[in-house]
């Protein structure tokens, strides 16, 4: 299939020689999300060579896209067609895939999030890159999804103005849109969760912050004065999944929340709010590959609408890792990457504990 992918705004900086692609990990978002978004960018990208720790799962999706599998990461990263390594593992290997990554002196690496689990492993992590030149992508993607960007770059002071942001997120779980996306092999089987016990509550709430909110929060950060405390008013899990997390920030009041249900219809929207301007995002579902968000701008009177994109935040984050990669632009400053970690981190561990804390009270 050809590249139909050729943004006006972007570049095209190696049109006839696209990068060799290494990937760490072949779960559900390597088959669901990245393989079909490379299969549409295949002037920029190439998949070389795919492990995984069950090499069954590894061979399957490695055929799928002429790739070898790679028995082990220290093979991958030895592989000199290898220029971009893409990690996909669980969590806590992404500090120590990505400094290994940085050793081996790739072109480029791109994570998906949260790239580090601490802001010590963060900071580990940048001092590796600034070392050996190697520029780190996190898989943010709502980030890189061009009707946001588009609408950033015509809002002007508007971020100073606003009162109040919301993310609002309500899915199928992500089973509905993979299978909807590919056949999956090796995803895990759901582990149902006790609400009455405050450990397990504490853990669905700092796993939907990392795993979920973390997507919006870099866009949150966007509107949050610099060195303004983080207070969680409030800190709940959802059954059968999800979150309500609200927080204020000086004036600015914050709600997070989400709901992971069997409604068919989904349902990602971000808004921020001022007293004479907003914006509202609405996110179209990223496992269908659908797009990209419809962003409506309302200022000084006036509405304007971006999007819908015919690409979305994952195709975005490929296209600039393919500019990063050939030095034609920069990957976002490491200073940037380990305050939005942080920024995360903070409103992840503070909600985990008062939703604790908060079902003890209730059981006392």
């Amino acid at each position: 299939m050809q590249d139909q992918l050729t943004p006006s705004h972007r570049s095209d900086p190696r049109a006839s020689t696209p990068w060799g692609v290494g990937i760490l990990g072949a779960g559900p978002v390597t088959q669901a999300i990245h393989l079909p978004t490379l299969s549409r960018l295949q002037k920029h990208f190439t998949v070389r060579a795919i492990m995984d720790v069950d090499p069954e799962v590894a061979a399957s999706v490695a055929a799928r896209v002429g790739a070898r599998v790679a028995p082990t990461m220290a093979d991958l990263l030895q592989d000199p067609t290898v220029e971009v390594v893409v990690i996909c593992s669980p969590h806590r290997f992404h500090a120590e895939q990505v400094i290994a990554a940085c050793h081996a002196g790739k072109r480029a690496i791109l994570c998906e999030k949260p790239f580090a689990m601490t802001p010590e492993e963060a900071r580990g992590i940048a001092e590796v890159s600034a070392e050996t030149g190697v520029p780190i992508l996190v898989g943010a993607m709502h980030t890189y999804d061009p009707a946001w960007l588009a609408a950033r770059a015509a809002w002007g002071n508007f971020p100073a103005g606003v009162h109040t942001v919301r993310s609002s997120i309500v899915l199928p779980p992500n089973a509905y849109f993979e299978d909807s996306a590919t056949e999956v092999l090796g995803r895990p089987d759901p582990v149902p969760a006790d609400f009455s016990d405050p450990e397990q509550v504490a853990e669905r709430v700092l796993g939907g912050v990392m795993g979920l909110a973390i997507h919006d929060l870099p866009l949150v950060r966007t509107f949050v004065p610099d060195g303004t405390p983080i207070e969680v008013v409030r800190a709940a899990a959802l059954a059968p999944g999800g979150y309500h997390i609200v927080l204020r920030a000086g004036a600015l009041a914050i709600e997070l929340h989400a709901a992971l249900t069997d409604n068919w219809e989904p349902s990602w929207f971000f808004e921020a709010i001022g007293e004479d301007a907003s914006i509202a995002v609405d996110f179209g579902p990223s496992y269908i590959h659908a797009g990209s968000a419809v962003v409506t701008l309302a200022q000084n009177g006036r509405r304007t609408v971006f999007g819908r994109e015919i690409h979305n935040g994952y195709a975005g984050e490929w296209l600039h890792l393919a500019e990063v990669a050939a030095g034609a632009t920069p990957a976002q400053p490491a200073d940037t990457l380990i305050e939005d970690l942080r920024f995360a981190l903070t409103i992840a561990d503070t909600a985990s504990n008062l939703a604790r804390n908060t079902v003890k009270a209730a059981h006392a």
